[in-house]
């Protein structure tokens, strides 16, 4: 449990949104968990438990509250904002690692025993692996209870259980309502359905700005991968049991979200990437209050609160796009970039819409001809060798890396400059302190703003900024108004 109690206590009481995802309030008495935005008058102090994962509260008895639904908050900003074991451990286990490799496939990827992963979970979450991830699958049942029409054997194993007697019996235990019943509710509440996908909302702590967000990504979406139709962003995605086609829309409160997915267990690992393409677990108010606190980025955080980074759903995906975007232009790259798809990718079908394949692998892309590539001989190695690296697993860009390990490994390449290592650490690992100094757009907003303008003093200066510099990069982004990736697609 939490024992700074008074700081817990200060969120309950001020029903504060914000402290959704970092911890979850126990009621003694009912027996019941919330989210520190529960609606209901809160209880006594003296009633109050405080755990830092829905696991820790799950394991010590206590149910999921009807009313504020608390296994749908977001996530906690703490497993995208660290590079730690635990931070590691909790994004590769929201990937559904260990429901397809077990504890010791999740310690394989980390590098550590199985014990000493178990110990660090239970000292700083209060559960040890297959705790969080029987959580996980607990919410993943309810998406599928709720909205899709599934029989309840065939929801059970796409939600990961081994059997429909553990599926029960854990439905029951966490939400106080059998599967049926679920299902019974959420027939109350009628919402848009779309024949073969299934509609989610996916819910972010505001303000979040969502402009330069889906702005970037419909600007450099790349051709038959990606597109920009009807104003929502849609993608291909390629998952652990099969391909999957997702179509992500900004609403005031939350990301409206439909999946088709080719096979149901890839369903919480597909959430898990959108979620991280989004970057819907930010702080944005612990980002935007410490970058105020430079009178320069001031005024541009007051004139657009809640910038996110546009991240990736793939880092070695993101890498290719990276080496592919040196010194040209957005177009030229995407044009690049749709002809490796074309030439490399796997077809999917997209019933209705514009989308062809998946982005290729780095072992479909390890056979290519480099003199096939319409790019200069030096940026043709560049990639071949980013390519071979990633193929060959001499760099490690999965979602449980090290992104200190990850960046080295990546400057050891030939041709791979800072300004390419930085912006994959940001935008493919997620890095919120990745800073792009180099830039020739963060250079020129720095030069608009006052800022120091040659990489080695903007870069003492970010010193103030740390650690959400990549944040900072958005701002100072969006300073070009007028560019494409600052504005959200008509």
């Amino acid at each position: 449990m939490y024992t700074d109690t008074d700081r817990c206590l200060r969120a309950a009481r001020a029903k504060d949104a914000r402290f959704d995802g970092w911890f979850f309030i126990a009621v003694v008495t009912t027996r019941i968990y919330c989210r520190p935005s529960c609606p209901v008058v809160g209880p006594k102090p003296e009633n109050m438990r405080f755990y830092p994962s829905a696991a820790a509260a799950q394991q010590a008895g206590f149910r999921a509250c009807k009313r504020c639904r608390p296994d749908a908050s977001p996530g906690s900003p703490q497993w995208n904002e660290r590079a730690d074991l635990v931070a590691r451990a909790m994004r590769l286990i929201a990937d559904g690692v260990v429901d397809r490799e077990g504890v010791p496939g999740l310690a394989g990827r980390l590098g550590y025993s199985t014990r000493q992963i178990e110990r660090q979970l239970l000292a700083e979450l209060g559960a040890g692996p297959l705790a969080l991830a029987r959580a996980q699958r607990a919410q993943t049942a309810r998406l599928l209870i709720e909205t899709s029409g599934l029989p309840m054997a065939d929801v059970a194993f796409a939600a990961g259980f081994a059997s429909i007697r553990a599926f029960n019996e854990t439905v029951r235990e966490v939400f106080a309502l059998s599967p049926t019943e679920l299902r019974e509710r959420a027939r109350k509440q009628p919402g848009p359905a779309v024949p073969g996908a299934l509609t989610l909302r996916l819910p972010f702590r505001a303000p979040l700005c969502p402009d330069n967000l889906f702005g970037h990504l419909a600007a450099t979406a790349v051709p038959g991968v990606e597109e920009w139709r009807d104003g929502t962003y849609r993608r291909t995605l390629r998952l652990p049991y099969g391909p999957g086609v997702v179509a992500l829309s900004p609403r005031p409160d939350h990301i409206a979200c439909q999946l088709s997915l080719a096979d149901l267990r890839d369903l919480s690992g597909a959430i898990s990437r959108c979620r991280r393409l989004l970057d819907l677990d930010a702080d944005p108010a612990a980002v935007d209050d410490l970058l105020r606190t430079d009178h320069r980025l001031e005024p541009l955080v007051d004139k657009a609160p809640g910038r996110r980074v546009p991240r990736s759903v793939d880092a070695e995906e993101f890498a290719v796009r990276a080496v592919l975007g040196q010194q040209v232009s957005t177009a030229a790259a995407r044009t690049l970039a749709a002809r490796l798809v074309t030439a490399h990718g796997d077809p999917v079908a997209d019933p209705g819409g514009g989308l062809t394949h998946l982005f290729p692998t780095a072992r479909a892309l390890a056979g290519l001809d480099p003199e096939a590539l319409a790019m200069p001989r030096t940026r043709r190695a560049t990639l071949t060798g980013l390519i071979g690296a990633l193929a060959e697993e001499r760099v490690g860009l999965g979602v449980g890396s090290d992104w200190d390990e990850a960046r080295a490994g990546l400057a050891a390449l030939p041709g791979l400059g800072p300004w390419t290592v930085e912006l994959i650490a940001m935008r493919g690992l997620g890095d919120p302190d990745a800073f792009v100094a180099t830039d020739l757009g963060v250079r020129k907003a720095a030069a608009d703003l006052g800022l120091p303008t040659t990489p080695g003093a903007l870069t003492r200066h970010s010193a103030h900024w740390r650690p959400w510099r990549a944040y900072a990069v958005q701002y100072l982004w969006a300073n070009d108004g007028a560019h494409a990736i600052n504005r959200l697609p008509a």
